[in-house]
């Protein structure tokens, strides 16, 4: 993404918007939250919202800690998410991610558990 644009979309310090976006989602009332601890430590989490009207279950947000990573325990949040939006009557699960090669273990992740890329262009241009 061009500079400009960039720091157009993120004048701010991306580890307190951050910080910021995990507290609001994990707080949001349409937000259902589950963690995943390894000895009493909160290790990774992953949110969920229902669009019942849609029959849709989107993975708002999941994360787990640098240093737990590569374990299994996204994928073992993630397969938790799909089976609660199945009982909870969705048909159809969603998750969204950057296309940057920093966000690449996730998608790999995605895939690796069945989601199919939806081609989407989306183009941006400083003002």
């Amino acid at each position: 993404m061009d500079i400009e644009v960039y720091q157009a979309f993120y004048p701010d310090n991306w580890r307190v918007r951050q910080q910021k976006a995990v507290e609001d989602v994990c707080a949001a009332e349409d937000t259902t939250v589950w963690v995943a601890t390894e000895a009493s430590a909160i290790v990774g989490f992953v949110a969920v919202k229902l669009d019942s009207e849609n029959s849709m279950g989107e993975i708002y947000m999941v994360a787990v800690d640098p240093d737990f990573q590569c374990r299994g325990i996204g994928s073992a949040l993630i397969k938790f998410a799909l089976d609660w939006m199945k009982d909870a009557g969705m048909s159809v699960a969603m998750v969204e991610t950057g296309g940057d090669l920093g966000h690449a273990p996730a998608r790999r992740t995605y895939e690796k558990l069945g989601f199919g890329l939806f081609p989407v262009a989306r183009y941006f241009k400083k003002l």
